[in-house]
């Protein structure tokens, strides 16, 4: 069929992606192919579009639930603020990307090469895709074991992540207050997903105007967040934000 991977490896890779990551063996092998198609190299079937967004739509909702009633039954004791920043930081397109790499995503995802820098979020997206498939074929509490117990018990520190700082946007607006700067964000580009479904942002910390970090993100503040951690840290590096400010 049209999605068949057309090399030998990449099929070998493919199932032992399956057995040794996740450990079960899928039966319809052709969603979670196109899965790992990036719209870089949407197929065309009778017309229709054959690449991962609508897949990634969905996993990205089936996450979302997952990861809020684990939290919640995880932290019996903590309240909504906190329950929703970890969460924030767990399904960050940043978080999953790094995800991704962990668990050998990678290396299925179909894309063009040629343009790999364009695509921050490829791996992040191809995660959820990922998610919405497994959904699709097994079910809800198939996907939520898989998801907690595959991923995140595996991959992640969980306990450690709920004690790193998240909110660098705060901090970098605080470091601006007291050194008499001027701390703006600017969105700068807004790219769509899915048929205009989804949109994603690339937000911009501005310095007394000029330009530092950028990020993209799935919503405005997520995008701001992200990109105020990296012009944090990188004033950081230049010695222009002392270490000590944590």
């Amino acid at each position: 069929m049209f999605w068949r991977f057309c090399h030998k490896k990449k099929d070998e890779a493919f199932y032992n992606f399956f057995k040794n990551v996740l450990g079960y063996v899928p039966r319809r092998t052709e969603i979670y192919q196109i899965a790992f198609i990036h719209k870089s190299k949407t197929l065309d079937n009778n017309g229709h579009k054959i690449n991962n967004e609508r897949l990634e739509y969905l996993g990205d909702a089936v996450l979302s639930a997952v990861v809020a009633e684990y939290l919640y039954k995880k932290y019996p004791f903590q309240g909504e603020g906190f329950l929703t920043e970890l969460r924030s930081k767990l399904v960050s397109r940043a978080n999953l990307n790094k995800l991704a790499h962990k668990i050998g995503l990678t290396e299925l995802i179909k894309y063009d090469k040629e343009s790999q820098g364009m695509f921050k979020s490829m791996d992040g997206d191809a995660f959820e895709a990922l998610i919405g498939a497994i959904y699709l074929e097994k079910g809800f509490k198939f996907t939520r074991h898989i998801i907690i117990d595959k991923m995140l018990n595996t991959y992640l520190d969980i306990d450690s992540m709920s004690h790193t700082e998240w909110n660098y946007k705060s901090k970098i607006i605080d470091w601006g207050q007291k050194n008499h700067r001027k701390v703006s964000f600017e969105v700068v580009n807004v790219t769509y997903q899915g048929h205009g479904s989804r949109r994603q942002y690339e937000s911009r910390v501005l310095i007394d105007g000029e330009p530092q970090q950028s990020a993209i993100e799935f919503s405005i503040k997520a995008a701001e967040q992200l990109a105020a951690e990296k012009t944090y840290k990188h004033l950081q590096a230049e010695g222009i934000i002392p270490p000590s400010e944590q």
